[in-house]
């Protein structure tokens, strides 16, 4: 769904989940930008559930999560990744709140990433609360664990199509072009990936050196 000049991703929550006949029962994620109390209330109507990022436009909420006694709380879930040149490991918490900030929330999740860059051994530790209106009997860690690890799969795609091809730069704004731009770059990257090519930068460098090199990766010869 387009998003207007005017205006923001926010207010095309509800418009672009409308185009969706039944949300009953199913786990909505979406990044800290949608962590707003009007969509919780819509995915509430429509019995749906999500599991969302509490970051700075929620102050009160992150507030309340990070002064949870967490250090009281046994360590439910561990799992490593390698990726991007660093490797991963990510620990999770999870905890039944009755009072929680924000509609319909049952639990609250504390994930603890540490990540070290493998070139030059730097380790950083990065803390990510969220609430989820699953139940425990509906989403233990490990089933949270994953939904938050498969929204970033997919929020990955637009972190190479803005870093990469820095479209967050462009200067296309005339009708359909930003559009068929989006189409082309995800075209781009997904010939890359299917073609297991693990940097897509160098990736494109590598085919833009001889024009039959693409054509040959879209099974043209």
């Amino acid at each position: 769904m387009d998003v207007g000049e005017k205006t923001n991703e926010i207010t095309c929550f509800q418009p672009l989940l409308d185009t969706i006949a039944d949300l009953v029962g199913v786990v909505v994620t979406s990044d800290a930008m949608h962590t707003q109390r009007e969509h919780a209330d819509y995915l509430l109507g429509r019995a749906a559930h999500y599991i969302v990022i509490a970051k700075g436009n929620q102050k009160k909420l992150r507030r309340q999560l990070k002064s949870l006694p967490w250090k009281d709380i046994a360590l439910q879930g561990s799992t490593r990744g390698v990726g991007h040149g660093r490797s991963e490991i990510r620990r999770i918490k999870v905890a039944t709140v009755n009072n929680l900030l924000f509609p319909g929330a049952r639990q609250a999740v504390q994930i603890k990433r540490c990540r070290t860059d493998r070139k030059t051994g730097k380790t950083t530790v990065k803390t990510v609360y969220a609430v989820t209106r699953l139940a425990a009997e509906l989403g233990t860690p490990s089933q949270l664990a994953r939904l938050v690890r498969d929204h970033w799969a997919i929020e990955v795609l637009h972190h190479v199509r803005d870093t990469t091809f820095t479209e967050d730069a462009s200067q296309l704004r005339t009708v359909n072009a930003p559009r068929a731009m989006a189409t082309w770059r995800n075209l781009a990257i997904g010939a890359l990936r299917a073609a297991e090519t693990k940097n897509i930068a160098a990736g494109l460098r590598h085919y833009a050196r001889d024009p039959r090199r693409p054509l040959a990766l879209l099974g043209f010869k």
